[in-house]
């Protein structure tokens, strides 16, 4: 499917409408740092370990992964667990309680190409939806100046809620798309995730667009973007 066919576009969020990702990559790195260094557990957290464990998935998810890559368990702990707690949960509460304290202080401004084609695709009567792994995503988008421009958001809330598997499973794409009445094989997924690329291919959708924000055009390729761009301007052209 073209890109000008499709009768609906579900976005991630971080790293394709907004730069929080670099953001959420920070805390990331702060918090397993911290955290590696304390307890003595080797090798050190890098950026590749954000893009292999971390990037796209449910925040807990991405704990898990991290700590699995080099042999650690935790307990699960609650979600209610307060920062710093030596659980799943804790762990992922204090990484979500860093990204909260860059955004209050800092605000965050969207992709310029992503605003233009957000605003082409208003125009055009094209149907959209956010879909992201983060809970924080009503706060970004508000603080974006997004909040309102989409139909349906599809969030770490709504799919803890439904009890909807994160990415790399296609259902909250899957459900997004539902919500707005439009089939697969006629909607979009923009993603700048390894995981959400693969979401997208799993859900059967008719186009997958890969965002290049760091993973790799090749990689996003092999995951299964059907096109991979730098900006999604470049989809206007």
């Amino acid at each position: 499917m073209r890109w000008d066919e499709a009768e609906a576009v579900l976005f991630d969020l971080d790293g394709v409408l907004t730069p929080t990702a670099a953001v959420h990559m920070r805390a990331w790195e702060l918090m397993f740092r911290g955290y590696f260094s304390t307890h003595g557990i080797e090798p050190p957290y890098t950026d590749e370990d954000y893009f292999a464990h971390v990037d796209g998935r449910p925040r807990y998810d991405g704990v898990r992964a991290t700590l699995a890559s080099r042999g650690v368990r935790l307990p699960e702990g609650l979600p209610g667990d307060p920062p710093g707690t030596p659980t799943v949960c804790g762990l992922g509460n204090t990484k979500n309680a860093m990204v909260n304290e860059v955004l209050e202080r800092e605000g965050v401004e969207p992709y310029p190409g992503s605003v233009r084609v957000v605003d082409d695709l208003e125009r055009r009567g094209v149907a959209m939806a956010v879909v992201s792994s983060s809970r924080n995503t009503p706060a970004v988008l508000g603080a974006a100046g997004l909040a309102g421009r989409f139909g349906v958001v599809v969030d770490g809330t709504v799919a803890a809620a439904e009890h909807l598997p994160g990415k790399p499973a296609p259902d909250t794409f899957l459900r997004a798309a539902s919500r707005l009445g439009v089939p697969p094989a006629r909607a979009v997924v923009v993603e700048d995730a390894v995981s959400g690329v693969a979401a997208g291919r799993a859900g059967g959708f008719g186009l997958v667009v890969g965002v290049d924000r760091g993973a790799g055009a090749d990689v996003l390729i092999d995951s299964g973007a059907d096109v991979v761009v730098q900006d999604l301007a470049e989809l206007l052209a």
